[in-house]
């Protein structure tokens, strides 16, 4: 070989090599299509050139077909194109897959999310009948679970991981956030997070379809449920001070509650034009349920109830999934006015986390936003909005400070046009409000089957009504018990749930007692502010059950009105059973933005959080006050934090002596006031006949908000004689 030839080949190789060191690798390949070639994409040059990509996928079942959209961030110019933190937005009832027509979908995409959303089962091209493929052997599985963990949860955490296993989507870097039924789902996948749940309900990680870990980073669930069958049929089991509240309450059996018949009726019509019901399979079979829940009490004697309670709770409600792991970070907002779910839905999971899991981040906001009644007003959503994008963007993309745990709210104010008042905003559920205005000491009243205006029910229905500023008459309506405290100058602002305890008489266990909060403006009409609704049962002495939680300022020369009825219809189902119900020493508690000792000394003092206590000491102090002849007796309460709140029983055995519920604000001390039960005062007069002293083993049972738990302080009292 020449020595030319040598040093041509050695300049070649030279300007290969520096050929190799100077030029940049080239960027990724966009995406053309995903999901193995099913969905395509295609540049929007109208939104920003933002990708989108829309069609149908087979979902985890290898058998059903899914429509979905996946709207990328614009191609980069250079660089990586994916994977990119994912946010699932998720559609309501009645709705299909999100797209472009979301303005937040473009702005999250061009911010540098992915965005996926489908169509759930049986809705849009999910096969719903308006499918066409709704007849083929791909929709056999297709039809409505109603948001069932094992299907339509399912299906959603298995089309996100696909992305992952594509280069879309950071496997750990995953958002969820949806309205009403995106709502739910929401719930669903944050307290999933890292867990899928297989079709015979067992739980297994979740795991890409090429074994990628994936775990959802945070969500944003939108006015959702968390107990299915609290939200549609509820007992008055819900307190918004006790760190586990389920649907079958304290006492460990549920009683089955009272149907919101208008709200019901008319979601079941909309799934039944639209959607896709099972005929056949048994766990989702939401026309069997529809006619059993519309067919009445008594419940109890048809086994299909307790089989439909275990399906609703064991499969799609967000609560009762196992929580032995701590959900995605979540920030949950629910509406005032959302008398479908309302913000006790929100509650209920909240102060279960912040109990179980004090350093977990959850936090709600609320307003007057969500399903019928609700104003949604522009400038709050629009507040509201900011929240959500900083949780996004922080838990997502590791950006901006932590959102930490918090309450905020703002209120619910009338016309529409004027701007809510707020936004308030404090560490926890219970700091919202740091005082308490009371009202007790009323005669007995008798509420009457039957009665009640049906008029002023259709005012205020969700669906026939629809205005959370809409008044009716005020009168007192014959039948009903009412009770009224005039609002001092310059008013209050009612911020949390108002709470009723009471002692109740009935001889039905399938009557129903509906209450509302009413607002009786100065010139006779009223407005409702908060309603609630109870299945007694046997009723008893010291029955506590709350009104869904509201936000509203009361103004000075206004009224408070508090009116029980036997029905609240056509909102409820009214019972096939129903009998009088006699109520006596109730007492009423509005929790208040004011603080305590303001408006005169109105304003008392309350809290919540955690680190209640009672001493032995105080227990047997009280043996001092079993006085025969008295109805009341005090027993001191410690609050070891800052704020505290509670369950306090006094028992004799198998017997109730007295029981109540309690809230100590800023570690002090108080006496709470018990009201003996005639069971408990029988007891103590018969303990005391003949002798000066005598004594009587009491236990104390505390269950703290804080806690969940009960705990148990026994001793024995020494009762004096009474002189």
């Amino acid at each position: 070989m020449s020595i030319e030839r040598v040093r041509w080949l050695l300049g070649g190789l030279a300007a290969a090599l520096l050929l190799a060191l100077t030029v940049v690798p080239a960027a990724r390949a966009d995406f053309p299509t995903l999901y193995g070639g099913d969905v395509p994409c295609a540049v929007q040059a109208a939104n920003g050139n933002v990708r989108l990509c829309s069609g149908k996928t087979t979902t985890w079942d290898e058998v059903t077909k899914i429509d979905l959209n996946v709207v990328l961030p614009p191609q980069p110019s250079g660089g990586e194109d994916g994977p990119y933190p994912v946010i699932g937005l998720f559609h309501g009832w009645g709705g299909e897959k999100i797209g472009l027509e979301d303005p937040r979908v473009q702005q999250w995409a061009e911010a540098g999310y992915a965005v996926f959303s489908m169509s759930d089962r049986g809705w849009g091209n999910s096969c719903s009948k308006s499918d066409p493929e709704f007849l083929t052997p791909a929709c056999a599985q297709g039809y409505n679970h109603l948001m069932d963990d094992r299907y339509e949860v399912r299906d959603a955490q298995y089309l996100i991981s696909v992305l992952a296993d594509e280069g879309v989507a950071q496997p750990k870097k995953i958002g969820a956030t949806g309205v009403s039924y995106g709502g739910g789902m929401s719930m669903a996948l944050a307290t999933l997070r890292n867990r899928t749940m297989e079709p015979d309900g067992s739980l297994v990680p979740w795991e890409s379809p090429e074994g990628k870990a994936m775990e959802l980073a945070a969500a944003v669930p939108q006015w959702p449920w968390t107990d299915l069958a609290y939200s549609l049929m509820p007992n008055g089991s819900t307190l918004d001070f006790v760190a586990d509240s389920p649907y079958n309450g304290p006492e460990g059996k549920a009683r089955i509650g009272i149907e919101k018949a208008s709200f019901v009726t008319g979601l079941y019509g909309t799934g039944l034009a639209e959607s896709n019901y099972s005929l056949t399979d048994k766990e989702a079979d939401l026309n069997g349920w529809y006619a059993l829940i519309n067919s009445g009490e008594p419940y109890e004697s048809k086994p299909q109830t307790q089989e439909i309670l275990d399906q609703i709770t064991t499969y799609h409600s967000s609560y009762f999934i196992d929580h032995s792991e701590p959900p995605a970070p979540l920030l949950i907002q629910n509406g005032w006015n959302d008398d479908l779910f309302p913000v006790d839905e929100a509650v209920r999971y909240y102060n279960r986390t912040r109990a179980q899991y004090p350093g977990d981040p959850i936090s709600l906001f609320l307003m007057d936003d969500g399903h019928a009644r609700s104003q949604n007003k522009a400038a709050d959503e629009a507040l509201f909005l900011q929240r959500e994008n900083a949780w996004f963007d922080h838990y997502l993309k590791g950006t901006g400070s932590a959102p930490g745990s918090s309450a905020e709210a703002l209120t619910t104010t009338c016309p529409k046009a004027s701007a809510s008042e707020g936004p308030y905003k404090a560490d926890n559920w219970q700091a919202l409000s740091p005082g308490e205005i009371q009202l007790d000491g009323v005669p007995a009243q008798t509420i009457v089957p039957g009665a009640g205006d049906p008029n002023i029910g259709k005012t205020f229905d969700p669906i026939a009504g629809k205005d959370p500023c809409a008044t009716a008459p005020g009168a007192d309506q014959p039948g009903t018990a009412n009770y009224r405290l005039p609002v001092p100058a310059p008013g209050f602002t009612l911020l949390g749930s108002p709470t009723i305890t009471a002692d109740l008489a009935t001889t039905n266990v399938d009557s129903e007692l509906a209450a509302r909060l009413l607002d009786v403006l100065p010139g006779g009409e009223e407005r409702l502010v908060a309603r609630g609704l109870l299945r007694p049962g046997n009723g008893g002495s010291g029955v506590v059950f709350q009104l869904h939680p509201q936000g509203y300022r009361f103004a000075g020369g206004d009224t408070v009105k508090l009116e029980l009825l036997p029905s609240d219809a056509p909102y409820a189902r009214p019972s096939n059973a129903q009998t009088p119900i006699t109520v006596s020493n109730l007492r009423l508690r509005l929790p208040v933005l004011e603080q305590p000792g303001s408006l005169g000394g109105l304003v008392q003092a309350t809290g919540g959080g955690s680190g209640g206590g009672v001493t032995k000491t105080g227990i047997a102090a009280l043996g001092k006050r079993l006085l025969a002849g008295r109805r009341r007796v005090t027993l001191p309460l410690d609050c070891a934090g800052g704020n505290c709140s509670g369950q306090l029983g006094l028992e004799a055995g198998k017997r109730t002596l007295a029981s109540g519920a309690y809230a100590i604000a800023g570690g002090r001390s108080m006496r709470l006031s018990l009201r003996l039960t005639e069971a408990g005062r029988k007891l103590v007069r018969s303990r005391r006949h003949g002798r000066r002293h005598r004594s009587l083993p009491v236990k104390v049972a505390l269950e703290d908000a804080g806690r969940g738990t009960p705990q148990t302080l026994s001793r024995r009292l020494r009762l004096r004689r009474h002189s």
